[in-house]
């Protein structure tokens, strides 16, 4: 009689590929929200039949009847929840959670990047927890995802929106942008994109284009953008992420046995007005609501001010309180 492991990875297996399938297939319109319905019950499944291998259970102990869910099962296998494959998992979780409030095919091009890397990410754990080779169910081309690059700018976001959807919109986008950014690793997201340079050198182009100077139609660089949206990213909790993850990345400890969190997030920002500096904070405000979110520009503040004085830095915000 098969064990019950081995008929979870067959069902993870086809869970897998009609991920694949539903994603690739260009007259499907619900190929996001269709993807991470399969591609995280393809880990879920996958997931369970590693902790039944390692004699664990996959059952509630308070209730027997129901199985784990997805989100316990990831922490109990990827026990540190900085692991860059939780990580990406959990973010897809999060868009399968909301895609049946929100529509997100507008937003292709943010989440194509987490699944190309969640894809890729599932190769290798089946490979390692199960010795299964996702090459002999699907042809290797067909691993990577055909994913549409053509994004609404955030403006033309807010002009097909209602106000509390395109927030949510552009929230999400710039959530994706930042934790990219800031975890650096293709095991979190894949990047596909294509970067334009000018080059006088003929001979190390790939095309060549023309300037015509007769034409009455004038052109300037941008130097600076505006837009709050993409010049203050960061959310409340993702300022924490970043600080976080740039002082491991400098070797810094904090003279602060809990590190830095949210009460030294509040103590920054209370001590120098953060929410008073433009430069750093960016208030939103839709009806009633009211919300902040920080730009690139204060992580860097923060960091920098800590690392001048990493040991007292806490305890000299609180003495001056």
């Amino acid at each position: 009689m098969e064990n019950l492991s081995n008929r979870l990875v067959k069902k993870s297996i086809e869970a897998f590929v009609m991920g694949i399938e539903i994603y690739n297939k260009p007259t499907i319109h619900y190929r996001i929200e269709g993807f991470s319905f399969f591609a995280i019950n393809a880990w879920e499944l996958m997931l369970k039949a590693e902790l039944l291998n390692r004699g664990e259970s996959i059952y509630y102990k308070d209730d027997p009847d129901r199985t784990l869910s997805v989100s316990n099962v990831i922490a109990k296998i990827y026990t540190d929840k900085n692991t860059r494959i939780r990580l990406n998992l959990e973010k897809i979780i999060d868009l399968r959670n909301i895609s049946t409030h929100y529509i997100t095919e507008d937003y292709e091009v943010k989440y194509a990047p987490l699944f190309q890397a969640c894809v890729l990410n599932f190769v290798t754990e089946i490979n390692r927890f199960h010795s299964i080779n996702m090459t002999d169910y699907i042809p290797q081309n067909f691993l990577t995802i055909s994913a549409s690059y053509e994004p609404l700018t955030n403006e033309q976001i807010q002009l097909k929106y209602p106000p509390e959807i395109a927030e949510k919109f552009i929230t999400q986008a710039n959530e994706i942008d930042v934790l990219s950014q800031e975890y650096d690793s293709d095991r979190f997201s894949i990047n596909i994109k294509q970067n334009l340079y000018i080059t006088k050198k003929k001979d190390e182009a790939d095309f060549t284009v023309r300037v015509d100077r007769s034409s009455s139609n004038g052109v300037a660089f941008i130097k600076d953008l505006k837009d709050p949206s993409d010049t203050h990213k960061y959310s409340y909790n993702n300022v924490i992420k970043a600080v976080q993850t740039r002082l491991t990345k400098k070797n810094i400890k904090l003279g602060y046995s809990s590190g830095f969190n949210q009460y030294v997030l509040n103590l920054v920002i209370d001590f120098y007005n953060i929410k008073q500096n433009s430069k750093y904070a960016y208030q939103h405000v839709i009806g009633k609501q009211h919300s902040y979110t920080y730009s690139q520009q204060f992580v860097e503040f923060i960091v920098k001010q800590i690392e001048n004085n990493p040991t007292t830095f806490v305890q000299s915000l609180k003495a001056k309180k």
